[in-house]
């Protein structure tokens, strides 16, 4: 199992870190405890996590401002490489409105990289495809972010294969993000197409929110290794396909610490194959 993967040339640590759940209750707001969301991306670095995925509409904006805060991603010798994402919307209810307009992403690209505190983004991903704005004409708009140089690889977010392959034929599409885990596999055609193409596939929710319980195998193996589900569930994620690049999140650094420890669990064929 080779534990880093190639994005358009920056290699990275297969197991990435998710910062979604540093920001408040429903993902809105600022953290409840801003200060263990700042310890949880410093301690995330120092256990060699190197890739960070984030979003505009997380908090909206308090995500990307901590990682900007906390995180030296200025200058050649950066050892971090940030994903965001554009094409969210969110309200004080709470809702995720889909927003693919190219002038807001054009607009939110630079929101971005303000809070980031860079130049360039490292990847940025269309976060949802909107009914509203021919896909064709989202993902442009993407492409010419990269060309004018505002971004350096361009991802995908919640996208089918036929998505995928029109996004290709217009830009090198570096990674997909879809939900996918051990218990949901429901996107294991846009899984095999990044395999084809070696574009990167980030799975989120890769812990299944954490709720395992009904998965075969799991609680199985875990006992086997005396270790948790969850870690069994992002070593499985590894094993699964080399493309993978779990991003699993929290706010705390506990279980951050529990996280990590994930990547170097071995599972046997037998393990595979009972989670298989």
């Amino acid at each position: 199992m080779d534990p880093t993967f190639d994005i358009g040339g920056d290699t990275v640590n297969r197991l990435g870190f998710g910062a979604m759940r540093l920001c408040g209750p429903n993902i809105l707001g600022s953290p409840e405890d801003e200060a263990e969301a700042r310890r949880v991306l410093r301690r995330a670095v120092e256990l060699g996590v190197d890739f960070v995925d984030t979003a505009d509409s997380y908090g909206p904006g308090v995500s990307e401002r901590l990682i900007g805060e906390e995180l030296d991603l200025t200058g050649d010798d950066s050892d971090v490489f940030v994903a965001t994402k554009a094409g969210l919307l969110r309200n004080a209810s709470g809702e995720w409105l889909r927003h693919g307009d190219p002038d807001y992403v054009r607009n939110q690209v630079l929101v971005s990289r303000d809070r980031l505190g860079v130049d360039t983004i490292d990847l940025y991903q269309y976060h949802a495809p909107d009914e509203d704005v021919p896909f064709e004409d989202a993902v442009t708009t993407f492409a010419e972010l990269k060309d004018e140089g505002f971004v350096r690889h361009v991802g995908l977010s919640n996208v089918t294969v036929e998505q995928l392959e029109t996004a290709r034929e217009i830009v090198d599409v570096a990674t997909v993000q879809n939900q996918y885990n051990v218990g949901n596999r429901a996107d294991e055609a846009v899984l095999e197409a990044c395999e084809e193409h070696d574009v990167g596939f980030v799975p989120y929710f890769p812990v299944g929110a954490g709720n395992l319980d009904d998965v075969a195998g799991v609680r199985e193996v875990a006992e086997r290794h005396d270790t948790t589900v969850y870690q069994v569930a992002l070593a499985w994620l590894l094993h699964h396909s080399p493309v993978t690049l779990p991003i699993p999140g929290t706010s705390s650094v506990a279980h951050l610490e529990e996280n990590v420890a994930a990547a170097d669990l071995e599972l046997t064929d037998e393990d595979l194959a009972l989670l298989d």
